[in-house]
């Protein structure tokens, strides 16, 4: 009687424990987009020319349903719409994109510790944005340039360098990976030591492209962006069960009935995709795909189900409201901000994984 009596009640706990579980991801759904409503119509109005919010939610309907609710001035309605509304979202989209890679990877890589970067990406981003920059040609297509257009292929090269390199090491595949992508991301930095040595009058340009910026967002780029991280963020999603497949190690993911070569391999593809996207219209901007999802786990639990989505909507948030301190310290670059926030809890990170945090 006493042993029912006890199962009962673990059972109880257990329900409660869900249910409570369930409520704290709706709250955080809920809140997060109330939370990116308000910084969305605060960095439209928000900047060197502060505009009422009246005049920009009136200046926002006029273009996207035609009615004639504004009274504004053209010049100020070609800030709003053709500055810092494309901003914002590709703040949001920039933000969205590095939360959910960096949740894929310390998923993916099982290591809190993990970041959209970790594999050389921002290495090959980096190193093909200064290449562009030492090469006099500054030809336009789709609202890109050589800059965007070599980060973005040096950050799928150097992806694609560390995975083929990794199958042929004799080490645990985990394990291989990491060093792989630490050994790989060494020497692309080393060539953009080197790049930014001999770039003379140009090296301003390569540290923007490194501490990352919105300065330069316009609907090109954004639109170009959108569909990759939009599209690479769902296929994620879908595969969610699969995330938490390999969270629980590759024997018991094999035992679920999961490819874990393949699956492994898709997760690490889309997250590098969407990566490449996001810092391909901003730059390196570090410390989101480590600060978010880590704190969303720690809030939700580790199914991968609501760490993805809650990170997404968090990730943007952090970045539009990190852009809009930087655009109200003086445009300062975006980077600088979302390292002051993100440093202190990643040492914080690194001083509970010394005691053996798990994640």
């Amino acid at each position: 009687m006493t042993s029912h009596a006890t199962t009962v009640g673990d059972t109880r706990a257990r329900l409660q424990a869900a249910s409570h579980a369930r409520d704290r991801r709706v709250q955080l759904v809920v809140v997060g987009l109330v939370v990116l409503a308000v910084g969305a119509v605060l960095g439209i109005g928000l900047g060197t020319v502060a505009i009422p919010i009246g005049d920009t939610l009136a200046i926002v309907a006029d273009r996207l349903l035609g009615t004639h609710l504004s009274s504004a001035d053209p010049a100020v309605a070609a800030i709003v719409w053709d500055l810092r509304v494309p901003r914002v979202l590709t703040a949001m989209v920039v933000g969205a994109g590095l939360a959910v890679a960096g949740a894929t990877f310390q998923g993916l890589l099982r290591n809190p510790l993990a970041d959209p970067y970790v594999l050389g990406t921002a290495s090959g981003a980096a190193l093909g944005a200064a290449i562009a920059v030492l090469i006099p040609v500054r030809t336009l297509f789709f609202g890109f340039g050589l800059v965007q257009a070599f980060a973005f292929v040096g950050a799928l090269l150097a992806i694609t360098t560390v995975y083929k390199l990794s199958r042929v090491s004799g080490l645990a595949p985990l394990t291989s990976l990491l060093l792989t992508g630490y050994a790989v991301a060494s020497l692309l930095s080393a060539g953009l030591a080197m790049a930014m040595y001999v770039s003379g009058a140009a090296l301003r340009q390569i540290f923007n492209y490194l501490l990352g910026s919105f300065e330069m967002a316009s609907w090109e780029r954004l639109l170009w962006a959108l569909p990759i991280v939009v599209v690479g963020s769902l296929l994620i999603l879908s595969r969610a069960k699969s995330l938490n497949g390999l969270l629980l190690g590759e024997e018991a993911a094999s035992n679920l009935g999961i490819n874990v070569g393949r699956e492994r391999a898709m997760l690490l593809g889309l997250a590098s995709l969407v990566t490449a996207a996001a810092v391909t219209i901003s730059g390196l901007i570090g410390f989101v795909g480590l600060v978010v999802p880590h704190v969303v786990r720690l809030l939700t639990g580790p199914n991968a189900r609501a760490v993805i989505p809650i990170s997404l909507i968090w990730g943007a948030n952090l970045m539009v409201y990190a852009d809009l301190v930087a655009r109200l310290a003086g445009d300062i670059p975006v980077g600088v901000v979302t390292a002051i926030i993100g440093a202190p809890f990643f040492l914080a990170l690194l001083r509970r994984a010394r005691t053996g945090y798990e994640l």
